[in-house]
């Protein structure tokens, strides 16, 4: 899921990019932010960085066994041509 401390961080930074005036407002604008923001993203298909590392490793695993497999048929057809 979404790091809290992330949309925090944003929420923060947006919020101290306020004029002096609109500062009152800071706190309210931080939570509404924080809140709009990770409604936004939670809405969004994104998967955990763990999920994405174990998954490009599933594809590591599968293209090496793909690439031998290749390889294999294309000696068994060499040994069929030669035939």
């Amino acid at each position: 899921m979404i790091d809290p401390k992330i949309l925090n961080d944003i929420s923060s930074k947006v919020g101290d990019t306020l004029p002096k005036g609109l500062q009152a407002l800071q706190h309210d604008l931080q939570h509404n932010l924080h809140s709009g923001m990770e409604s936004m993203l939670g809405k969004l298909n994104l998967v955990t960085r763990e999920e994405f590392d174990i998954q490009q490793a599933v594809l590591m695993r599968t293209r090496a066994k793909v690439e031998a497999l290749e390889k294999q048929v294309s000696e068994l057809e060499k040994i069929l041509k030669d035939k």
